[in-house]
């Protein structure tokens, strides 16, 4: 509770201000424009100098300073004393500068990880070439061993799941791919 001064017997209460309208006074008094540009044209080198101590460059200081004001002036109604003012504008210049900061990092994260390698114009056309002779090759196996190796190479299957799915035994699925695979080691060693 508010401590309430007595005040004098010989005004007359039309005389006397309202307890409510003097705190909506002080109150307003650090809520103004007027105030809080003064503020920040007083300050404006130390606040400058505060974000100079926690970041490195001049562009980014003057940045966070002046964002520091657009930010405390668009919440001017929460500082309820003119007095914090500067507390306000020096504690969200720290903040501003704190994120600046850590988006600085972040940005030197992603840039030192590696580039993924990537294939050169010819090793790509290389491997076109390959690939365009594996299929060619395929096509010119019997339709059984060209299931089977698809199935189990392709498709990442099991023996046994190749012979369920075909209906083969496990002896036969072996028997295909192993002379699918050395029909398709004669046709891709054979000279184009």
């Amino acid at each position: 509770m508010p401590v309430i001064a007595p005040w004098p017997t010989t005004r007359s209460a039309a005389q006397l201000p309202s307890q409510r309208g003097d705190a909506d006074e002080a109150m307003a008094a650090g809520t103004t424009v007027d105030h809080l540009t003064e503020t920040y044209r007083a300050h404006y080198r130390s606040l400058l100098g505060l974000a100079a101590l926690l970041l490195d460059d001049t562009a980014s200081c003057e940045d966070v300073v002046q964002e520091a004001f657009i930010r405390v002036h668009s919440a001017r109604n929460r500082v309820r004393d003119p007095e914090k003012t500067l507390a306000y504008l020096r504690q969200t210049v720290v903040n501003l500068s704190r994120s600046a900061l850590r988006r600085r990092i972040l940005g030197l994260k992603l840039l030192s990880k590696p580039m993924p390698d990537m294939a050169s114009a010819e090793e790509g056309a290389y491997e076109q070439l390959e690939r365009d002779q594996l299929i060619t090759a395929m096509r010119g196996l019997q339709r059984r061993q060209r299931e089977v190796l698809v199935l189990r190479y392709f498709a990442d299957m099991t023996e046994a799941q190749v012979a369920e799915t075909l209906g083969l035994s496990l002896g036969s699925v072996k028997a295909y791919g192993s002379r699918g695979i050395a029909a398709l080691r004669v046709a891709m060693e054979a000279p184009a």
